[in-house]
Parts: structure tokens; sequence; C-alpha cells
């Protein structure tokens, strides 16, 4: 018999806080884990006003010395200002507040800087409020690359209602579109013999499940529904840990959200995408697309081209090209994708057009 070799490296947050008025929470989390008191604290203009200033009060309360970074869009360039700003400070550890953007150029910051970072979400558009991936815009659209995992998650669902429920909606549409990841990732198995993750597909589909079974709870200035969202949020978040990879949330209906990134910059949100690509990608699997439509429209996230504000020629372009995203990612695409009769067959049939 041979010997056993495995071994896995699983890194998750340490400290996960949701739930109303736990935004002081930040205090208790930076002393338990942060080793010293100079922290970089990322954040935009307006979730500075929505959080940022209250977070810096409370930590500037404790005797922690704060430099604010002000970021725009999430790039290479604005990461590398971050990662600057946090090495000339002599930053000890970085205090994200903010939406996905700024929690992903927090993310890559503290990478950069090999410094812990903290989680505080202003709003929930997707699960990368957890994750140990970042999403960067580039001229051909948006790219998912390596990053650090939040050491502490602290979610206030009270800050996050505040937010515009459409992110909420696509946060949610983005978990459930786990349903065809995990599809994805078992024909791969099959087929390819691909490494594959129990635990992390557990975490998955309950995710999606969570979201799925409770949508019509998930509604618009109710906070309820925040709680009921974010927590499947994190541990989908939580899952790619496990996986060490994306694999366990991200298949071809991502791969077909950034195709649609390329052919039609800025017209919807990433999750809103990835939730109308799961409605097409789980028809191909062969499974019960209706149902991951109908959560979609409780929620209020898109399911057709009209509700992303794309053209039909552009959700079949999409799908024709989605193949080519990640050539390193196997999928029910395969290796040569659709046609473009096949992709126009596929819209109309799941009512996509």
């Amino acid at each position: 018999m041979e010997d056993f070799t495995k071994a896995k490296d699983m890194c998750m947050p340490r400290n996960v806080i949701v739930g109303h008025g736990v935004l002081p929470k930040v205090a208790e989390v930076c002393e338990n884990l942060v080793s010293g008191k100079d922290i970089l604290m990322i954040t935009g203009n307006d979730t500075y006003k929505v959080a940022g200033k209250e977070v810096e009060s409370i930590l500037r309360d404790e005797h922690y010395n704060i430099s604010i970074f002000k970021a725009g869009n999430a790039n290479i360039d604005t990461v590398e200002e971050a990662s600057s700003a946090a090495k000339e400070f002599g930053a000890e550890a970085i205090v994200a507040v903010g939406g996905g953007s700024k929690i992903d150029i927090g993310k890559m910051a503290a990478k950069n800087a090999g410094i812990p970072l903290i989680s505080i979400p202003t709003s929930a558009s997707h699960d990368g409020i957890a994750s140990g991936r970042a999403s960067l815009k580039s001229e051909g659209g948006s790219t998912s690359v390596d990053a650090v995992v939040p050491l502490a998650i602290i979610a206030d669902t009270g800050v996050i209602l505040r937010s515009p429920y459409r992110l909420l909606a696509s946060g949610c549409a983005d978990v459930i579109s786990n349903t065809s990841a995990v599809l994805d990732w078992e024909f791969a198995r099959r087929l390819k013999g691909e490494e594959f993750s129990t635990y992390a597909y557990t975490l998955s589909v309950y995710s999606a499940e969570s979201i799925i079974n409770n949508a019509s709870l998930i509604r618009p200035n109710l906070e309820e529904s925040v709680w009921i969202a974010v927590k499947p949020m994190i541990v989908s978040g939580i899952s790619m840990s496990v996986a060490g990879s994306s694999r366990p949330t991200s298949g071809s209906e991502h791969m077909f959200s950034h195709a649609l990134d390329m052919i039609a910059p800025g017209k919807a949100l990433h999750g809103e995408q990835c939730g109308v690509g799961s409605i097409m990608m789980t028809y191909l699997h062969g499974g019960d697309w209706k149902r991951i439509r109908s959560a979609l429209k409780q929620i209020g996230a898109p399911v057709n081209a009209e509700g992303l504000g794309v053209s039909p020629k552009d959700i079949t372009d999409a799908l024709t090209m989605a193949h080519k995203v990640r050539s390193d990612r196997f999928t029910i695409l395969g290796d040569r994708g659709l046609t473009k009769d096949a992709a126009e067959d596929l819209a109309k049939n799941t009512k996509v057009i």
C-alpha cells in the first residue's frame, strides 16, 4: 500500500459577525485579531459616509491610528495605489468598508502588503464579501484573481439595508447561480477526473438552496431579508476557501457573465448576469431551470435580456463565446461551445430572449 500523501491548506475567516447594529464590534475584532494599532481603511466617498466614518470614530476612540484611502474602480492601478498606501503608512491591517469593489481592492492590497483584511460590507451584491477571490476590471472585461480571505467579516444588516435593493437581489442571484456551477463541477469530475471536494460542494449547494427556499421572504426595505440573504452569501464565499478555488461557485454561468461584460459592459450587475446564465446552463444540464427562474423573479432579479438591459443578440453572442473565457475550466459548454443556432434556441427555450 502506498503512503498517504494528501495535504490541504484551507484559509477561512476567524470571525463572522452578522446582524443588526454590529458595526461597533469592529473594535473588539481588531483587538483580538490585529497585532498593532496602525490600520488602513479602504472605502469610497459614499461608503465612507454610510459606515466608514463611524468605523473610523470607533477605532480612534480605542486609540487606533487610521489612514483613509478612498478608492475608485477596482482595477490594477487602484490596487497598486492602495498597496503603496498600506506600505507607506506601515499598516498592520486593512479594514475595507464598502461594496464589492472596495472589498476586492482591500483583499488585493492586503495580499500585496502581507497583512490581514477585515471585510465590512455596506452592500451585498455578490458572495465576494467572504471569499479569497477578487474581481478586477480591465478593458477586456472583469477578471477573477487570487487574493486573501478576510480574517473577519462584520456585516451589519442595518447598514446593508440602506443600500439599493437591486444590489441585494444581485447578490442573491449570484448565490443561486451556484446551482449550475456545481453541476459543471460534477460534470468535470465525471468526464475529466477533476479534483472534487464534497465539503465545498455541500456548502455551495446549501447556500443556493437557502436563497431559493426563502425567495418569497426576500423583499425591499426589510432588514430580515438582508439577514436571510447575507448568511448564505458568506457561506458561499467560504466554500471557495474549502475548495481552494472558485469552482464551487463559478462555472459556465460565470463564463457567460464575463463574456457579456465584454460585449455589453456596464449594462447589468455581475450577480444579475450570473443568475440569467444559471437559468440557461441548468437547462443544458437537464436540471430544474424553471425553479431557478421562479426564485429570481420572486426576489426581483432579472430573468431575461430585457431585465439585463441588453439585446437578444448580446445574449446569443455571449453564449457562443463563453467557452473561451476560461479554457482551463471544463463545463457543460465543452471545448467548442455553442453554435449560433444552438445559442438562440437555448435562450428562446428558457425565455431569456
